[in-house]
C-alpha cells in the first residue's frame, strides 16, 4: 500500500500504513486537537445556519440570473430563425434581425461551501480522445492500410500548395488559415492540445493537420467529395508504373472502401459524427496524414466554404479571416457574419452566432464580443503567426 500524505499546517507528514499494523491501533487514532476543534466548529449549529442563509441568497440570485439568461438566449434563437426565414425569401437582413445587447453576466454571490462533511464523489471519468496512434492502428486493423507519410514536412506542404492552387484557393487563404489553426508551426500530424514542447499535454479534440480537421470532417468530406478524390487519385495512378503504381492502386482501393463506408448513413453532420466515433471512422481520419490524400482533404475543407458562399450569391473573394469564421463556426453561421456590412459588424454581438453552452465555453468570443472585434483578432493572430517558420515554409511552397 502506498504511503498516504496527510496535510498538517504548511507541511506534509508521511504516514506509512503497513499490512501488519494492528487494527485497533488504527481505529484508536484521534485527530490532533487543532483539527478536532476545527471540525467541531465547522459543523456547529451556528455555522450550519449561516451556510443555509448564504445558500438561500445564492439560489435566489442564481434563479433570477437564469431567468434573465434564459430569456436572452431564447431571443437569440428566435432572431436566428427569423434571419433564416428572411434568407429563404431573399429578403434583406438588417440590424433589427439581431440581438444587439450582450449576454447577461452573473454577478451575484458565489455558492457557499457546506461546513458539514460531504460524501466524496468519485471523479468523473474523462472520455478518452483518440490520438494519431489510434487512427493509424484503426486504419491498419480495418482497412489494412498505412498512410504514406512525407519524407520531410516540406513535401507535405508542397503537395498541399499544388493541390490548393489548382483547386482555386489562394496562397493568402491557405497560409493564413494554417497560421491561425496551427500557430504557424504545426506539422501535418499536429493534433489539437498536443505539443512536443509541453510534456504531459493532452489532446483536447480529434482535430489534426494544417486546417485541424475533426474525425467528423474527414468522414463528411469523403461522403460528399469522395468521387472527386477518387477521380484525382485514379489520374495519378495512370502516370505511374512498377512499385509506385502498385502502392497507389492499393491506396485507391482503400479510399473507395472508405468512401463507401462514409456513405452508409444519411448526409447529415449528426450521422457522420456517429460514424466518426467508431474505429472505422478513426481509420478514415488517418487519411488526413497521407501525403496524397491529406492535402486534398485539407483543401476541400476550405473549398466547400468558398463554394457555399458563391452558391448563396456571395461572389467577392473571402479574406482568410472570413474563411476561418466559416471553417470554425460552419458555413451557414460563418456566412451570416461574412455578408454583414462593416457598420453592422461593429454593433452585432458575437453571441448571435452561438448556442449558449458553446458561447460560455469560448473565451475568445466573449472577450472579442462583436463581429468586427472577432474578425480583427483573427486577423491579428494570422498576421503574427504568418511570420513563424512553418508558415513561411508553406508560403514558399506556393
Amino acid at each position: 500500500m502506498r504511503p498516504q500524505l496527510i496535510r498538517l499546517g504548511s507541511g506534509f507528514v508521511t504516514l506509512a500504513l503497513f499490512a501488519g499494523a494492528p487494527a485497533m491501533a488504527l481505529e484508536a487514532e484521534v485527530p490532533p486537537p487543532s483539527i478536532a476543534d476545527a471540525m467541531a466548529q465547522a459543523a456547529s449549529p451556528q455555522a450550519i445556519a449561516e451556510y443555509r442563509r448564504k445558500l438561500k441568497e445564492y439560489q435566489e440570485a442564481r434563479a433570477t440570473f437564469e431567468e434573465e439568461a434564459g430569456a436572452y438566449w431564447s431571443s437569440i434563437s428566435e432572431k436566428r430563425k427569423g434571419r433564416n426565414a428572411k434568407r429563404r425569401e431573399r429578403q434583406a437582413i438588417t440590424l433589427n434581425d439581431y440581438v444587439l445587447t450582450q449576454p447577461p453576466v452573473y454577478t451575484g454571490p458565489k455558492r457557499p461551501v457546506s461546513p458539514e462533511p460531504e460524501e466524496e464523489k468519485p471523479p468523473r471519468e474523462r472520455k478518452p480522445i483518440p490520438v494519431v496512434a489510434d487512427f493509424l492502428k484503426a486504419a491498419a486493423d480495418h482497412f489494412q492500410f498505412v498512410p504514406q507519410r512525407p519524407a520531410a514536412e516540406v513535401d507535405f506542404k508542397r503537395a498541399y500548395a499544388r493541390y490548393a492552387l489548382a483547386a482555386g484557393l489562394t496562397r493568402e487563404q491557405a497560409v493564413r488559415v494554417y497560421s491561425f489553426e496551427t500557430g504557424g508551426t504545426g506539422n501535418h500530424d499536429m493534433q489539437s492540445g498536443l505539443s512536443a514542447s509541453r510534456p504531459g499535454s493532452r489532446a483536447i479534440s480529434t482535430a489534426i493537420g494544417y486546417n485541424q480537421l475533426l474525425t467528423t470532417n474527414s468522414v463528411e468530406l469523403l461522403a460528399e467529395q469522395g468521387h472527386e478524390l477518387i477521380k484525382e487519385l485514379t489520374a495519378r495512378a495512370a502516370t505511374l508504373s512498377g512499385a509506385p503504381r502498385k502502392a497507389m492502386d492499393h491506396k485507391l482501393a482503400v479510399l473507395k472502401k472508405m468512401v463507401a463506408f462514409s456513405r452508409t448513413v444519411p448526409d447529415t453532420w449528426s450521422e457522420h459524427e456517429k460514424l466518426a466515433n467508431t474505429p472505422q471512422g478513426w481509420a478514415v481520419h488517418a487519411m488526413v496524414l497521407d501525403v496524397d490524400v491529406g492535402p486534398m482533404l485539407q483543401t476541400h475543407k476550405l473549398l466547400t466554404s468558398v463554394i457555399f458562399a458563391r452558391a448563396k450569391g456571395y461572389n467577392r473573394p473571402l479574406t482568410a479571416a472570413e474563411l476561418e469564421m466559416m471553417n470554425l463556426t460552419g458555413d451557414g453561421t460563418g456566412l451570416d457574419m461574412v455578408t454583414m456590412p462593416q457598420a453592422m459588424r461593429e454593433q452585432v454581438p458575437t453571441s448571435n452566432f452561438f448556442q449558449r453552452g458553446g458561447y460560455e465555453r469560448n473565451p475568445v468570443a466573449i472577450r472579442h464580443n462583436t463581429v468586427a472585434k472577432l474578425l480583427a483578432v483573427t486577423d491579428e493572430r494570422m498576421d503574427f503567426n504568418s511570420n513563424k517558420p512553418g508558415a513561411k515554409e508553406l508560403a514558399a511552397a506556393f
